[in-house]
């Protein structure tokens, strides 16, 4: 456990040795880091606002090395980008503090039951490459400039990619829940992307929604 307030810390450690887990605490970003390098630990649960490094940084320079300890952030931070951020970041959990000691066991221990089974931090589909941490788009190693709803709809579609994804799909996923859209909104969309990362990679399947190739 990666946590700087020594009372939180404390009471934390003690709450899940009585359910028999064995707890390691570092209170600072760079000793959380060494620890998950090196400690061989099954699950790490991980604060944001850290001395030294945050919480982001150290999730982001684990998966950057590959190394796939799954990793439950717990912060005051409670913002859905916050939130957003920290699971782009690499985390497979994020728990808003105050929060329900019930509910952080039940987290922890799904955590433990999915183990850490190796995932790519960069999302691949051919040629195009799309990093959620770094919000960064490149097509053939060239970096590709894309607007925050343009990078949306290509964050969506390319974990998709090789699926054939509906417009009423694109539409709940991509646009704000109860915001006007106009009906043509992803077809406009679909066309600024197509002129940035090609034509020829953005297939359209009459009647049915559009799919990435891979």
């Amino acid at each position: 456990m990666v946590e700087d307030e020594s009372r939180l810390a404390s009471a934390l450690r003690r709450g899940l040795a009585a359910e028999g887990f064995a707890v390691d605490v570092a209170d600072s970003g760079p000793a959380g880091l060494d620890a998950a390098r090196h400690g061989g630990y099954d699950a790490m649960i991980l604060d944001v606002m850290l001395p030294g490094l945050s919480g982001y940084e150290v999730v982001r320079r684990l998966r950057a090395e590959e190394h796939w300890l799954p990793v439950l952030m717990l912060s005051a931070k409670d913002g859905e980008y916050d939130q957003a951020d920290g699971l782009d970041c690499g985390a497979d959990d994020y728990l808003t503090k105050p929060f329900s000691y019930v509910v952080l066991l039940a987290r922890l221990r799904a955590l433990l039951r999915r183990g850490a089974p190796e995932r790519p931090t960069v999302l691949v589909a051919g040629d195009l490459t799309l990093d959620p941490a770094r919000r960064r788009v490149t097509r053939a190693d060239a970096e590709v400039a894309l607007t925050a709803r343009e990078y949306a709809l290509l964050d969506y579609l390319i974990r998709r990619a090789g699926q054939v994804v509906s417009k009423t799909e694109l539409l709940d996923h991509v646009w704000d829940a109860g915001m006007e859209t106009a009906p043509n909104a992803v077809e406009v969309y679909v066309g600024y992307l197509r002129r940035k990362i090609g034509r020829e990679r953005l297939e359209t399947v009459r009647g049915a929604g559009y799919r990435l190739a891979t």
